[in-house]
């Protein structure tokens, strides 16, 4: 193991541009295991030709195009600038309308306006989500929750990388919504194996996961990352533990 040529090599990988949420310079660099449920199988089934539909944190846009969502009805939200301003250059010729949002609790819709709230990955205010949702509306999400990658994480970084709440989960999730005076109809957690397959993936991981990784650098965390690059020679992989939950639910009638 040359140690200043994998310092090299991690380094081009911490100067990596990142774009949207394009993951794709990781393919067949890590390996993630399959959640028990299908999110885009879900969302499929529950819209409709006539079906008013919100993404919320829509990213770069790539999974809702995936969607091919009703034209003319379909709206998406993005606080992150370069991720808003690609929507805004992409989005419209799918008859998808982009609005910038800073603040989960005001969203530039009226009462009662969407039959379908989709969210994968984005924080979310539950009044405000209670409010833009029409009376038999439906809201599905997608969640990363506060144990993920945490342990992984700690080790590298100690406790105050991860700047995540710790306790963030389905039975919190789940309560905040019935509180708001939704139905949750389906819920299900899991916590799958996320292996990378050389050291160079974790760290342009880490770089762009920054909430997880919170102060990561090759040259602050280089001997972790010899250390687990012996770990990957011994092993083929180095693991950490993802978290994720999903949840149906409906505003009454």
């Amino acid at each position: 193991m040359n140690r200043e040529r994998l310092r090299e090599l991690w380094k081009k990988e911490e100067e990596k541009s990142f774009k949207g949420w394009d993951f794709s310079s990781l393919t067949g660099r890590i390996a993630e295991e399959d959640l028990p449920w299908d999110y885009k199988a879900a969302v499929l089934a529950q819209m409709s030709g006539e079906c008013v539909m919100l993404d919320m944190g829509t990213g770069g846009g790539e999974f809702l195009r995936s969607l091919q969502p009703p034209r003319g009805r379909t709206f998406a939200t993005e606080a992150y600038p370069p991720n808003y301003e690609l929507c805004r250059a992409v989005l419209p010729a799918y008859g998808i309308e982009v609005r910038q949002v800073f603040d989960d609790a005001s969203l530039p819709f009226d009462d009662g306006f969407f039959d379908l709230v989709i969210n994968r990955h984005e924080a979310y205010s539950v009044q405000e989500l209670a409010r833009v949702l029409k009376p038999g509306g439906w809201f599905m999400t997608q969640q990363v929750g506060g144990q993920n990658n945490r342990a992984l994480s700690r080790w590298l970084l100690g406790e105050e990388g991860m700047t995540t709440d710790s306790g963030f989960g389905l039975e919190q999730a789940a309560r905040e919504l019935t509180v708001a005076g939704l139905t949750v109809m389906e819920r299900q957690e899991c916590f799958p194996r996320l292996r990378f397959l050389d050291i160079g993936a974790l760290v342009y991981f880490a770089k762009v996961i920054e909430w997880e990784f919170a102060g990561f650098s090759v040259d602050g965390c280089f001997e972790k990352l010899c250390e687990l690059q012996k770990k990957l020679e011994q092993d083929g992989c180095v693991e950490s533990r993802e978290h994720r939950f999903f949840i149906v639910a409906r505003k009454p009638i």
